[in-house]
């Protein structure tokens, strides 16, 4: 990998985003970080950009681009969206959105954080997420790492009951739970997505949660 390497990172309030821009922040290889936000971030260094924005009002003519590479961790439940509809601008349609703009500015890269099964034929979740994934299969990025995680074990801004139920049942039966459908945490969902883009390895690398 060649130095001075760009990074956008999409969802960097996140859980999983928080990780990311942690662990990227750490690294020497990464000369810059953009995370466009809402809300401004609390982190400071002299390589991280924080455009403080909507990201429903992206034009793709905005000054932040370029990069070699993009991160995405959006991602949010129907309940807080308060729509299917507006589950799937975030979930699928704004990773696409942001992925079309970087690479026409010439980021060759891309990671998203996914989910464990998604599929065309799951349920309307499951169903948006595999659109989220072949559409930005289709921007035929030089090398793309789709991250399938199954449960987040996370603290979250906004209360999550059936997850939080999910994870707290997942604990208790962890030695039964096949490792596929264990929970992760959200560093170890951050180090795949990182490897991911700094590998690059060409085409199209899904990774499964019993890999993380």
């Amino acid at each position: 990998m060649a130095s001075g390497f760009g990074l956008l990172l999409v969802g960097a309030t996140g859980a999983v985003g928080q990780a990311v821009l942690e662990q990227a922040l750490d690294r020497r290889d990464i000369r810059r970080i953009t995370a466009p936000t809402r809300r401004p971030l609390a982190q400071h260094s002299t390589k991280l950009f924080n455009p403080v924005l909507d990201l429903a009002t992206l034009t793709g003519k905005e000054d932040f681009w370029t990069c070699d590479a993009v991160i995405c961790t959006l991602g949010t439940t129907i309940r807080a969206a308060g729509s299917q509809a507006a589950f799937a601008r975030i979930d699928r349609d704004l990773p696409v959105q942001v992925g079309r703009f970087a690479k026409a500015a010439g980021a060759t890269r891309y990671a998203l954080n996914s989910s464990l099964g998604a599929s065309a034929k799951g349920n309307f979740y499951l169903r948006t997420k595999a659109e989220a994934e072949q559409g930005i299969v289709e921007l035929e990025f030089a090398s793309t790492t789709l991250v399938r995680p199954s449960l987040i074990d996370a603290k979250r801004d906004r209360s999550r009951p059936a997850e939080h139920l999910g994870v707290l049942l997942a604990r208790v039966l962890k030695p039964a739970i096949p490792k596929k459908y264990r929970v992760v945490t959200p560093q170890q969902i951050a180090a795949a997505l990182l490897q991911g883009v700094l590998a690059g390895e060409p085409g199209v690398r899904i990774v499964e949660s019993d890999a993380l």
